[in-house]
């Protein structure tokens, strides 16, 4: 990755007009999880074979709750395959959906009942991890003068709107002007400042009371589109995603059938435009998803 010096970075933008708005808006806990045979567990059952999972309600409750209560249809959720008319309905959730989004060395996603990633059931829920337990207040956003690699930065464009604006507008900044008057300030908080703070700065929230795990191959997390936005779309890891962690809520491990989430994982997908990207050219199904003892 091309070096990117942070001060000259800073200098730019405070001569620019006015600042850029944001593009878009560690160690594991030493203690392991509980027993496996004191966790819950749910089958996944695919037009592809099966899949066994083992749910973490020590790290997210919550999260378990709501995911077993969709599979089984123990509790109410809109059905939004009909834009027109929405309807509560109660049967379980999961049945016939399809894995929309599957991604070679990365996940597998499923839980959309639009088959395109823009569905859910109806509502919205908290995120639940500990930053803390994940070792993100340990780990600082800059490291000899290079923004840390989980923040995926590619550039001065990436740094600029992605590390630099959200950063500055926390801070009450909202002008160039006012950027001048406070650049040490400001410098002094991006090179202090720890992967904890900053993705609070994003909006996320954490709790120390959970027993959190890292994204890693086989790990079950929520998909969302920002902090707080979690609802009934879920990914299963192939590979080993650490940039994820403190942004999506991990709650489960695959069990048993890990050779189908690897089968799964390397189906053809679409990539063609105004088609959903990562879309397998044949459905791969969800035929239901339920509990097991």
């Amino acid at each position: 990755m091309r070096r990117i010096l942070l001060p000259l970075v800073l200098l730019a933008l405070a001569t620019a007009p006015a600042l850029r708005a944001e593009a878009k808006g560690a160690e594991a806990p030493k203690k392991g999880p509980a027993k496996a045979a004191a966790a819950p567990r749910a089958l996944i059952k695919t037009s592809m074979g099966d899949i066994e999972v083992e749910l973490w309600p020590d790290a997210a409750p919550k999260t378990v709750e709501v995911f077993l209560g969709l599979a089984e249809g123990k509790g109410t959720f809109t059905d939004v395959r009909n834009p027109k008319q929405k309807v509560t309905l109660t049967k379980p959730f999961y049945d016939g959906l399809t894995f929309h989004r599957v991604i070679q060395g990365f996940m597998l996603q499923g839980g959309c009942p639009r088959a395109n990633g823009s569905g859910d059931a109806g509502f919205k829920f908290a995120d639940e991890m500990n930053a803390v337990g994940l070792g993100l207040d340990k780990l600082k956003i800059v490291n000899n003068n290079q923004p840390h690699p989980w923040l995926n930065v590619r550039s001065q464009q990436d740094l600029n709107q992605r590390i630099i604006a959200p950063i500055v507008r926390s801070m009450g900044i909202t002008s160039a002007e006012q950027f001048r008057a406070r650049q040490a300030e400001i410098n002094k908080k991006i090179f202090s400042m720890t992967l904890k703070e900053f993705y609070e700065v994003l909006g996320f929230r954490y709790s120390t009371k959970l027993r959190s795990r890292k994204p890693t191959r086989g790990t079950l997390a929520l998909a969302n589109a920002g902090p707080n936005t979690n609802g009934s779309q879920f990914f299963i890891n192939v590979g080993d995603p650490v940039y994820l962690t403190g942004k999506h809520t991990v709650f489960g491990r695959v069990v048993k059938g890990m050779d189908v989430v690897d089968k799964i994982a390397g189906v053809k997908t679409t990539g063609q435009r105004g088609k959903p990207p990562f879309k397998p050219l044949e459905p791969v199904t969800i035929i239901s998803i339920r509990a097991v003892k």
